[in-house]
Order: C-alpha cells, then sequence, then structure tokens
C-alpha cells in the first residue's frame, strides 16, 4: 500500500500535488493506502480538500468545515424543539438512532471505550436533519463507526461521512440507491450468467431483493476488520475501475457461491443464508477478482 513516505512524495513544497488525480487513484486501486496515510488521503478521495489545493489552502479549508459544522450545530439545537413537536418522524429516528448505538459494541481488546457514543448520536441526528430525504437507516450507525476512527475532529468525522455518501450517489441509502443497485445487480446476472439467472428466477422475484443489505452496508459485514471496508470504501471512492463498480462487487461475491447453489438446487431462503454467511473476506482479494469480473464484462 500507499505508506506516509511515498504518499508524501506526491506533494510539492507549497503542499500541491505533483502527481494527477488519474495516477494516484490508479494506485489505490492496485494497492491501497496504508493506515498511516489513510485519514488524510480521504479527505481528498471524498471532495473535503480539493485536489489542487495547497497546505496553506487546505488550512483555510478545514477552519471552514469546522465553523460549518458548528453553525449546523447550532441550528439543529435550536430548531430540536420545533422537530419535536412538529415533525412526526422526528423522535422515531432520535430512538433508532438510541436503539442502534446501545447495541454498538465500542470498546477495543484491553475494554477502553473507542468511542464517545454521545458523540456520534450528534452526528448521526445532524446528519438526518441535514439530509431528511435519505432518511436514518439501520447501519448508518455501523458506518459512522468507521469514520470515527478513522478520523479524529468531531467536524471531521461529519464532513467525511457526508462526503461519502455524496462521492458514492448515496447508493448504500436504501430510498435512493439500494433499489438502483438491485435492479443493475439483476440486470447484470441476466446478461452474464442466463442459466445462474434463470434459477434465480425460479426461486422468487425476492430472492436478488433480499440481498439489499450488502449494498445498504456497503459490504461492511463481509469482512473480517475494519482494514479490509476501508479499502474497498476507497475503491468506491475513486470510482474505479468504473462507476457503479459495487454491483460489480455483488455480483462477484455471488459468483463464489454459484456451483453450490445450482448444484444443490438452493431454495430461495437459503440461497439468502448462504449469501448471509459469506464473511470474514479479503478486500485485496474481492477486489481483484470484481477487476477480473469487469474486465469480462467489457470483452
Amino acid at each position: 500500500p500507499i505508506d506516509r513516505n511515498e504518499w508524501e512524495g506526491y506533494f510539492d513544497e507549497s503542499g500541491h500535488l505533483v502527481k494527477s488525480w488519474d495516477f494516484i487513484t490508479s494506485i489505490i486501486l492496485e494497492r491501497g493506502l496504508d493506515p498511516s496515510v489513510r485519514s488524510e488521503a480521504w479527505k481528498f478521495l471524498t471532495g473535503y480538500y480539493s485536489w489542487s489545493s495547497s497546505r496553506d489552502e487546505r488550512l483555510a479549508v478545514e477552519g471552514m468545515r469546522r465553523k460549518n459544522y458548528e453553525s449546523l450545530s447550532k441550528m439543529c439545537d435550536k430548531i430540536q424543539p420545533l422537530l419535536e413537536t412538529e415533525h412526526r418522524d422526528f423522535s422515531r429516528v432520535c430512538s433508532f438512532i438510541n436503539s442502534d448505538l446501545q447495541r454498538l459494541y465500542t470498546r477495543d481488546a484491553q475494554g477502553q471505550t473507542r468511542v464517545d457514543k454521545k458523540q456520534m448520536e450528534k452526528i448521526l441526528l445532524l446528519s438526518y436533519v441535514c439530509n431528511m430525504e435519505a432518511e436514518y437507516q439501520q447501519g448508518f450507525h455501523e458506518m459512522l463507526l468507521l469514520f470515527h476512527l478513522l478520523a479524529e475532529q468531531e467536524h471531521e468525522i461529519y464532513w467525511l461521512f457526508q462526503f461519502f455518501l455524496q462521492k458514492t450517489e448515496h447508493s448504500c441509502v436504501m430510498n435512493i440507491g439500494v433499489g438502483k443497485n438491485l435492479i443493475m445487480l439483476k440486470a447484470l446476472i441476466a446478461f452474464m450468467d442466463p442459466t445462474f439467472a434463470k434459477h434465480l428466477e425460479g426461486k422468487g422475484t425476492q430472492v436478488i431483493q433480499s440481498l439489499f443489505p450488502w449494498f445498504s452496508f456497503s459490504f461492511q459485514r463481509v469482512f473480517k476488520s475494519f482494514y479490509d471496508v476501508w479499502r474497498l470504501w476507497e475503491v468506491f471512492l475513486i470510482g474505479k475501475p468504473c462507476r457503479n463498480f459495487q454491483v460489480i462487487v455483488a455480483y462477484t461475491l455471488l459468483q463464489t457461491v454459484r456451483d453450490q447453489i445450482l448444484r444443490e438446487n438452493m431454495s430461495g431462503d437459503d440461497i439468502l443464508m448462504l449469501c448471509g454467511n459469506l464473511v470474514d473476506l479479503d478486500a485485496d482479494q474481492l477486489i481483484s477478482e470484481a477487476c477480473s469480473t469487469y474486465e469480462r464484462l467489457l470483452e
């Protein structure tokens, strides 16, 4: 992966990148980012920083992001009493967020608390208030945890999460991107593997639809470590090797169990159970296999 020494070599004395976006993102696709540079690199990948910015410009942006976050927080505090009385979904969402965070395990191997649940609750609530059309959905708290572990400051966590959702075209949001992903996945299976598509159709229309957790959690639950999740997410952020790469990833996952499904003539419920048991995967291997799938698609 790109380590600290290599990453710093991408910048000149003023902090401008001397390597092109295409060069850097191609390297990220191929090798990924070392944990030592991920938090900084993600600010470029998400759009938090401009690729053409200098070091001084990024310092100014940092101050602006902090002030904007503080302003949003104050606004949210002011209108919260009104939302509680006038917006029928607000109290329900608050309850969902609180319930999700109660179940979230936030201690490390030594039993030390890694994250501040109150801070996460504040960020999730603010995210909802500022993006009500996207709604709040189960899984956002797990996704936010990875940003909490990635960044140090509260405003950084908030903006990185927002920019990630925007950059990935809200593909993990149920009422925006997930349905589109499932439609594309069904079409991709029909095009790439008609035999498998016919089998799945014969098991009911809900088989593909029921794979929505892959997309709504951005595949977070199929990996063995947070590092693997970050590795895949940064590939989603760069938009390479193609747009909607998450659909290629889902197809690639299905292909790993395809032969077993056909051989055992699995029912819809058994297929979903088998797919749900795809865990502890290696991100580099999955990305490599998905890239191979994409190359076959182009043939």
